[in-house]
């Protein structure tokens, strides 16, 4: 079976309304893109949705984990030349995939930046202040990097290390690999059906923990030199 060049891989927690609005985006933004989907113990009919569509690849927890653990599953399952990740929720914009990827010219991690968020005022002054303090801590330069959309190419997800809060340092690992970064402005809707996850007073006692957490990591992280790392033979299904 031939290689895709693009795998999309998105988390679902409890999005059974969303589902097949936001494959049908996916499909005609991509066509013939491999499509990872990632059931994070959903409590609702999202793993029966998931699995009554032809042409996916379905990873399911028996229990939810987290967007982390969500995606980086489904990291480890996609087999193309370049990943794209994106929320299950419908706010990432599809359209905006063939953007990221071809900031890939030019760069190794291609980051989205909403640039005109359709959320909430708290969550919005919230989300600037975490990013002001994390590009403060960490100095990885990323303005959004709450943004799912990003796209980077497989065989760097060999420098991530799974843990909480993963998903909202992949570009401070990357770039204290030695990788380039670039951001791309990139569309953001509101939320239209379903429940958000988001919670400001919990992220907000997480981010602190992993802050410092991170800021360890950083100063131990291996930076392999250009070309050596291979493209990951392993692909994990979690069921």
């Amino acid at each position: 079976m031939p290689i895709p060049e693009i795998s999309i891989i998105v988390p679902f927690y409890n999005e059974a309304e969303n589902i097949l609005d936001l494959l049908t985006e996916i499909r005609t933004a991509c066509p013939g893109a491999e499509i990872v989907t990632v059931d994070d113990g959903s409590t609702d009919s999202t793993n029966a949705v998931l699995r009554g569509e032809f042409g996916i690849q379905v990873v399911t927890f028996p229990i939810n984990r987290g967007q982390s653990a969500a995606l980086y599953a489904g990291l480890r399952r996609a087999s193309g030349r370049i990943c794209v990740m994106l929320d299950g929720d419908g706010q990432n914009d599809p359209a905006d995939i063939p953007a990221l990827i071809a900031a890939l010219n030019d760069a190794d991690l291609a980051c989205g930046w909403r640039r005109n968020r359709r959320d909430t005022w708290n969550r919005r002054v919230s989300s600037r202040i975490a990013n002001s303090i994390r590009r403060g801590f960490l100095k990885d330069g990323i303005r959004d990097t709450g943004c799912s959309l990003k796209a980077l190419r497989r065989e760097h997800i060999d420098l991530l290390v799974p843990f909480n809060g993963l998903h909202r340092y992949i570009p401070a690992l990357l770039r204290n690999a030695g990788l380039r970064l670039v951001e791309v402005p990139v569309n953001h809707r509101p939320r239209l059906r379903g429940v958000s996850k988001y919670t400001i007073g919990g992220r907000a006692l997480r981010g602190i923990r992993d802050l410092f957490g991170v800021s360890w990591l950083l100063t131990r992280q291996i930076r392999f030199p250009a070309g050596v790392l291979a493209p990951n033979p392993v692909s994990v299904r979690v069921e």
